[in-house]
């Protein structure tokens, strides 16, 4: 108290300056762990288990000093005894009153009455149940009571996981009920299983989200062919010539398809070399007209392809490519949009067009070498045929159907002759007038059924949770096996106009890419 402490006086302020000393003190805490709290800490039951065998190995050295045991390694009895001090602190924890009740002789609340429990030598609380005839093992007749939500009962759980080969929740279940009865078991099961790194990578769903609204260059009306997409497949082997011994050269197709009527234009490439590709864009632009903005895949879309394709990977991904390809839509006002990453499902419309392309190619041709020119011929006819295929689900009903063929040449493109009318009179037909009416009538109807159609999502349906930044994510790669996909951080994410997430940067192997969700599969651990 201040009241006991007195102050000396010092008249020579010399006396002040002199050095003080320092004294150690040395204060100690005492902390209080519950036996329990010891249980929570440690991420494997083995190795509990080993320490608290360990600790009553000691406990027992102490009690008994003439005869201390020296093992190494501890014995089954010892593991055994362990086991048991484990369970007795859990079911103390957990079912206090009910083992109260048990020992005062007074009635069970909780819902383990129905199980008939008691308390047996070892002080354990087990299942009375009503199996006392059966023939079985004693642990089988009355199982051993574990509570749900306990750290000590998922420990058990995963042990038993593990001993299995990472088997199922029904064979966990089963297993573990030879000893354990497990509160609410199945659902404690699959809890734990769940959180299993190696089943959830194997068992790895890619994140989904609800369908996002069609980019407005598909529902505008426009011009033909004035917003594309393009798309090369390939490689495919060709003849030089019609002779004994031809040389087999390799060929390639690049696809173009119309945002607004999904019509398709087709054209034939001898190689991947940047003026190969100019030379193609200036023959589609000829026939086609001048288009204002160009989708393509991403170059690193053809990074994880077989070998075919590594010429048409260093063809995207080449600088000197893109920047000749820039210069060129920059002087004509082109516009270059290019899809993330890996995700052909921005691309759906022209993926869909060269899966097209190969369900013909594959049925005309088979494995027959062609000629360039006699390639190019049926890739000709392809795109006729793929032109003429109804936009809406035909009626037979309503006699003509909507092709991109009407929007093209004002009919399909393998609709037969019509009829001669050039001996009726000019002013009769009114020639100007009637195709005005019909291409106006073409759009009437696209805009009519055609954007009704377009209306539902054929998947994707549901709006789902948004992957947010720093998520763990697995990264879906191509030919991989799936305990190989590499582990991510998302860094950003980029939500569209209704706030959904679609795409997202991830940080893996220490560089930031960016990747739709459909190459990203969530973990539980987030």
């Amino acid at each position: 108290m201040a009241s006991d402490c007195t102050f000396n006086s010092y008249s020579n302020v010399d006396t002040l300056n002199q050095e003080e000393k320092e004294v150690p003190c040395l204060f100690q805490r005492q902390v209080q762990t519950s036996q329990y709290e010891l249980l929570e800490r440690y991420s494997s039951f083995n190795k509990l288990q080993n320490i608290i065998a360990y600790i009553y190995r000691f406990y027992l050295n102490a009690l008994k000093r003439k005869q201390i045991i020296k093992d190494t390694f501890l014995t089954p009895t010892e593991l055994e005894n362990a086991l048991l001090v484990i369970i007795r602190s859990v079911q103390k924890h957990h079912f206090a009153d009910d083992i109260y009740a048990i020992k005062n002789n007074l009635k069970i609340k909780s819902g383990i009455a129905n199980l008939h429990p008691f308390i047996d030598a070892n002080d354990i609380l087990r299942v009375g149940g009503r199996l006392q005839n059966a023939g079985i093992p004693r642990d089988k007749m009355h199982p051993i009571i574990l509570p749900k939500n306990s750290k000590v009962t998922s420990l058990i759980i995963e042990r038993e996981h593990l001993r299995l080969l990472h088997a199922g929740p029904r064979l966990v279940h089963s297993s573990l009920s030879q000893k354990y009865w497990i509160i609410s078991g199945i659902r404690e099961i699959k809890k734990v299983l769940h959180k299993c790194l190696k089943c959830i990578r194997l068992k790895a769903e890619a994140a989904k989200q609800l369908m996002g609204s069609l980019p407005a260059e598909r529902i505008n009306a426009t011009r033909p062919f004035q917003h594309v997409g393009i798309d090369f497949c390939g490689p495919f082997s060709m003849k030089v010539a019609r002779i004994r011994k031809p040389l087999v050269t390799k060929g390639y197709v690049a696809l173009y398809v119309c945002f607004v009527t999904k019509a398709i234009h087709i054209e034939t490439v001898s190689d991947l070399s940047t003026e190969t590709f100019l030379a193609c864009f200036n023959r589609f632009i000829s026939r086609r007209g001048m288009p204002t903005k160009v989708f393509c895949d991403n170059a690193k879309t053809f990074k994880g392809a077989e070998n075919q394709l590594k010429e048409l990977y260093e063809l995207q991904n080449s600088k000197s490519h893109r920047d000749a390809v820039y210069n060129y839509c920059k002087t004509n006002y082109i516009k270059f949009v290019f899809i993330p990453s890996y995700s052909p499902e921005f691309g759906g419309l022209w993926e869909a067009g060269v899966k097209s392309v190969k369900y013909h190619l594959k049925r005309v041709i088979g494995t027959m070498c062609l000629t360039y020119e006699e390639f190019n011929t049926v890739m000709i006819q392809i795109e006729g045929v793929l032109n003429s295929r109804p936009l809406l689900s035909f009626n037979p009903n309503e006699g003509e159907y909507l092709t991109p063929g009407h929007f093209l040449i004002g009919t399909a493109i393998c609709s037969y002759p019509e009829v001669n009318v050039s001996e009726i009179s000019f002013n009769r037909l009114k020639f100007w007038k009637v195709v005005t009416k019909l291409k106006q009538d073409f759009w009437k109807t696209w805009s009519k059924d055609y954007l009704t159609q377009l209306q539902s999502s054929p998947k994707w349906k549901y709006d789902l949770p948004n992957l947010k930044e720093g998520d763990i994510v697995l990264v879906k790669q191509l030919n991989t096996p799936p305990l190989e996909w590499p582990l991510a951080r998302i860094v950003k994410v980029f939500p569209g106009k209704d706030k959904n997430v679609r795409v997202a940067e991830v940080r893996f192997n220490n560089k930031v890419y960016l990747r739709s969700i459909a190459k990203l599969c969530p973990l539980p651990i987030n």
